[in-house]
């Protein structure tokens, strides 16, 4: 029997999870039974049949007698605002995608709305808010079964780890310097307005490019701590719809040259990063990308070198499909963890 999930959230994520689930091989494990979403119902049915980013749904999407359906299986559907509205006992896994509660204290609320395990769309406010962070590809395995609280951590966090991971333990990471370029989000206008605390973010998304705050830095440490300290970064919001790239500085401890980078990233691609990663030295423009499954993928052809120790390397990621792929990953692996705990 499929187990039983619910998105608390159906904006970006939460619809791009949903489509990922039917779209994906392991449809069959999960079933999304659930939503909560202050929108009504009418909205909600409408931008998940139409979407201007990832085209028009591939099923059918209906509302009916005031019910749901995806595919003609009904949703329960819920429109509150906070968790202890709804009654979350019946569920398996909820997958927290509103990005309104980060630290520990919010997030109990959904365990004590009878919420067995929660999944985050985001890193939490800390690490101690939640019980593990999960890259799929690098700590999966350091899941029990046992944890209530998982963060999949962001969308630049999986594009840019397991690179760094793999660079660290080939070549030597002495510094990072990151720079995300990353496609407007929802909590910039479209006209100059009163938006946002950061006054960045109060001008025009689409008229401007406009450097914001990231913790990004903060989130590579998290997961590879051998690398605290040595990690910068920061984070600029340009006008496009979807799909962002990383550019990555390091210097190695090893000598490089591009070819020797580009063979290892490309042997890594083809082999134990396939899901993850990919590799490409084609002309690329970023709506190349859009709805690419993978975490990230290796520009080669934009790799340079200054000596023998400062590389240069572009990884393009598409931010909503990628990481709406690699929190169903999260979800399968840690459900995995959860049935063998079970059985011990």
């Amino acid at each position: 029997m499929p187990l039983r999930l619910a998105i608390n959230g159906y904006g970006r994520i939460g619809r791009c999870f949903l489509r990922a689930l039917l779209e994906s091989p392991v449809t069959h494990d999960f079933a999304v039974v659930a939503i909560n979403e202050p929108a009504n119902l009418e909205s909600m049915a409408y931008l998940t049949r139409f979407d201007s980013t990832h085209g028009r749904f591939p099923g059918s999407v209906e509302v009916a007698d005031g019910q749901f359906l995806i595919n003609n299986s009904p949703l329960h559907i819920s429109h509150v605002r906070t968790p202890e509205e709804v009654d979350w006992r019946d569920i398996d896994l909820v997958v927290e995608c509103s990005g309104a509660y980060g630290r520990r204290d919010e997030l109990a609320r959904f365990i004590t709305a009878g919420c067995p395990r929660l999944l985050l769309s985001h890193p939490g406010a800390s690490g101690d808010d939640v019980d593990a962070t999960i890259v799929a590809g690098i700590n999966q395995n350091s899941l029990t079964g046992h944890e209530r609280l998982v963060s999949a951590a962001s969308c630049t966090t999986n594009a840019i780890v397991p690179i760094l991971d793999l660079l660290d333990r080939e070549v030597g990471i002495d510094q990072a310097l990151l720079t995300t370029l990353h496609s407007v989000m929802n909590d910039q206008p479209l006209i100059d307005g009163y938006h946002h605390d950061d006054l960045r973010r109060t001008r025009s998304a689409m008229q401007s490019i406009i450097p914001v705050s990231t913790g990004l830095a903060r989130g590579v440490e998290r997961l590879l701590p051998q690398l605290t300290g040595k990690v910068q970064a920061k984070a600029i919001r340009v006008p496009t719809l979807n799909v962002s790239a990383i550019d990555l500085t390091i210097s190695t401890q090893r000598p490089v040259s591009a070819h020797s980078i580009n063979a290892l990233l490309a042997d890594a691609a083809r082999g134990p990063l396939k899901k993850l990663m990919a590799y490409s030295e084609a002309a690329h423009a970023s709506i190349d990308f859009n709805h690419d499954p993978h975490s990230a993928i290796i520009d080669g052809s934009q790799t340079r070198t200054g000596g023998t120790h400062l590389v240069n390397l572009f990884v393009w990621f598409d931010n909503e499909w990628g990481f709406a792929n690699r929190m169903l990953d999260v979800a399968g692996y840690w459900s995995q963890h959860w049935a063998q705990a079970s059985k011990t």
